[in-house]
C-alpha cells in the first residue's frame, strides 16, 4: 500500500513539471515574435471581405416590349346546336343501323331503316282503291255528259239530271280522296327511314336493331355541322372589353393551343355567381380539335390587343418568401434587392409593374445565390462572358 501510495505521488508530481515546462516554452515563443504578428491574420480576412467581389456575374437590363394584352377565363366546351333525331312514326321494327358515334353525316344521308312490309301493304291497298275511284269517275262523268245532252230534249226527268251531276262529283271527290291517301301512305314509306337533319356529327346513339321505334322517341343525337363553341364564364367587371370578333386561344396541357373567336357576349349575368357567359366559335375541322371534345373544361385567353410592357428575364427574378425580387447593380458594383410587382409572363420574359424602370441593370442569373449589398463583379453578356469567366 505504502509503495502504491509513493508511485502515484510521483506521477503527479511529473505531470506538473510538464505543464510548468510546456507554458514556458510558449511564453519564450511570444517574446520573440514581432508585435503585430499576432494580429495580422485577422486584419489581412477582414481586408480580404470587404474588398473581394462574392461572385461573378452577367447582368441584363429592364426592357420595354411591346405585349399583347389578354384576358384569361374558365368555361366548358358545348356543341354549338344539337339537333335530336327521332321517329316519325311508330310500331315498327328496326332492321337496319347505319351510323355509329363519332361518324360524320350529311343532309339526308339514311341513318337507320325500319321494317317497312305493313306500309307497303297499305300502299297497294291505296292505289287499288285510287285506281276504282278513278274507274268510278270515268263511268260518273259519261253519266253527267248524256244527261246534260238530254236536259233540253225532256227524255229525262230534271231529277235524274241531278242524280247524274251529283254522283259525278261525289266520284271526283272521292278520287281526291284516294289521291291524299296514296301521298299519305307514300310519306309513311318514306319515314321507316330515318335521315339525317343536317351535316354534323353523331354524339349519341340510342338506336338498337331489332328495337320497335317509338314515335317521337330520340334514337341518336347530332352536332350539327360538327361546330363545337367554347362558353367562358367571365366577371361582371371583364365583360364589357369584350366583344364579337375578338380573337381567342384555347390552351392545352401539353402547351398546343386551339384558335377560336368571340361569336357573342351574354346579354344576361347569372345572379348566383356574377359571371356572365361568352360564346367562342372553335374551328370545326383541322388537327386543332383533336384535343378538344364537348364536355371539356378548359382555359382559354382573349387576345384584348398590345401594349407597352417593362419586362425581365424569368431567370433575373427570384422568389423570397412569397415575393418576387430582382437584384439591382449599382455603380460601385454593389447589390440591391428590389421587391417586385409582375404582371402577363411571354415565353421566358416576365413584365415587371413595380419596382423597376427601363433600363436598370441587374443581374440576370444567379441571384439566389447574393443578397442585399453583396459586392460582384460584372462581366459582359454573351462569348465575352464566358472567355472572362474561364481561368
Amino acid at each position: 500500500m505504502q509503495e502504491s501510495k509513493r508511485s502515484r505521488k510521483w506521477i503527479v508530481a511529473a505531470v506538473a513539471v510538464a505543464g510548468v515546462i510546456a507554458v514556458a516554452v510558449g511564453l519564450a515563443i511570444g517574446r520573440s515574435a514581432p508585435d503585430g504578428a499576432a494580429a495580422a491574420a485577422p486584419a489581412a480576412s477582414a481586408a480580404t471581405s470587404a474588398g473581394k467581389p462574392a461572385l461573378t456575374v452577367t447582368t441584363t437590363r429592364a426592357e420595354t416590349l411591346d405585349w399583347p394584352r389578354t384576358l384569361e377565363a374558365h368555361g366548358s366546351v358545348a356543341a354549338w346546336q344539337e339537333a335530336s333525331i327521332s321517329a316519325e312514326i311508330g310500331g315498327f321494327r328496326l332492321t337496319e343501323v347505319r351510323v355509329n358515334v363519332g361518324d360524320r353525316v350529311r343532309r339526308g344521308q339514311v341513318l337507320a331503316l325500319m321494317s317497312p312490309d305493313t306500309v307497303q301493304a297499305d300502299l297497294a291497298q291505296t292505289r287499288a282503291a285510287l285506281a276504282e275511284a278513278e274507274a268510278t269517275l270515268a263511268e260518273a262523268q259519261a253519266n253527267a255528259e248524256r244527261a246534260r245532252q238530254l236536259q233540253t230534249t225532256g227524255a229525262i226527268s230534271s231529277q235524274q239530271i241531278n242524280q247524274y251531276l251529283t254522283a259525278e262529283q261525289t266520284a271526283r271527290a272521292r278520287l281526291e280522296a284516294q289521291r291524299a291517301r296514296l301521298e299519305v301512305e307514300a310519306l309513311r314509306l318514306r319515314q321507316t327511314r330515318v335521315l339525317a337533319p343536317d351535316d354534323g356529327v353523331i354524339s349519341a346513339r340510342t338506336a338498337a336493331v331489332g328495337a320497335v321505334a317509338q314515335p317521337g322517341a330520340e334514337m341518336f343525337r347530332l352536332i350539327r355541322g360538327g361546330r363545337l363553341e367554347w362558353r367562358a364564364e367571365v366577371t361582371a367587371t371583364e365583360l364589357p372589353r369584350l366583344r364579337a370578333g375578338i380573337p381567342v386561344r384555347l390552351l392545352h396541357g401539353d402547351g398546343s393551343s386551339t384558335p377560336g373567336r368571340v361569336r357573342m357576349v351574354a346579354p344576361t349575368i347569372d345572379p348566383q355567381t356574377r359571371n356572365g357567359l361568352v360564346y367562342v366559335d372553335l374551328p370545326a375541322n383541322g388537327d386543332d380539335r383533336a384535343q378538344v371534345r364537348a364536355g371539356l373544361f378548359a382555359r382559354g385567353e382573349f387576345e384584348l390587343g398590345r401594349s407597352p410592357a417593362l419586362t425581365l428575364p424569368q431567370s433575373a427574378v427570384v422568389l423570397r418568401d412569397g415575393f418576387s425580387y430582382a437584384l439591382r447593380v449599382g455603380p460601385d458594383a454593389r447589390l440591391a434587392q428590389v421587391k417586385l410587382a409582375t404582371g402577363r409572363r411571354l415565353g421566358e420574359r416576365i413584365e415587371v409593374l413595380d419596382g423597376l424602370k427601363a433600363g436598370d441593370l441587374v443581374v440576370a442569373s444567379g441571384a439566389g445565390f447574393l443578397g442585399d449589398g453583396d459586392l460582384v463583379r460584372v462581366v459582359p453578356a454573351g462569348p465575352r462572358a464566358d472567355a472572362a469567366s474561364a481561368p
